[in-house]
């Protein structure tokens, strides 16, 4: 099932996110229902916030296949990169963002089972922004400008 997206000025995006403690039934139902969403926006990643959830889940796709993260946080990063972003709930707007070039997240699955997952490139910044969610933060707050079409 497909969740609506909630937008800049919804008060969700900009609360921190609680840990998960149970590794449920409900929780496998917002993953699925997660992915959906993010997939039918034709999005690279979804954080449970942007749903109106405010728990620690993360689903990503940067077209490596799906990536669910329970309760992730950042354990090591590395480089930097630079480029825009966007996000599913700022709909039609870019930043110019300056992230880590790679990244170690420690995570649990849907299991509850801890992992680490390492990521370079667009998987690096979309790990860095969605975690970024669970916390209240955007990138419109952390980018260096805002892009415009005519500056591609």
């Amino acid at each position: 099932m497909t969740r609506k997206i909630v937008t800049l000025g919804d008060e969700a995006l900009r609360k921190t996110c609680k840990r998960m403690e149970k590794f449920d039934l409900r929780l496998w139902l917002l993953l699925r229902d997660m992915k959906e969403t993010m997939n039918k926006a034709d999005g690279v990643g979804l954080a449970a916030p942007q749903v109106g959830i405010l728990r620690r889940v993360v689903v990503i796709d940067v077209g490596e296949g799906l990536i669910e993260l329970v309760n992730p946080e950042i354990i090591e990063t590395s480089g930097e990169q630079a480029g825009a972003e966007g996000c599913l709930s700022i709909p039609g707007r870019r930043g110019f963002v300056v992230r880590p070039a790679k990244v170690k997240v420690r995570a649990q699955d849907r299991n509850g089972k801890h992992f680490e997952i390492e990521g370079e490139g667009l998987l690096a910044r979309a790990l860095c922004h969605e975690i970024d969610h669970l916390d209240g933060k955007l990138y419109i707050d952390v980018m260096d400008h805002e892009i415009f079409d005519d500056e591609e």
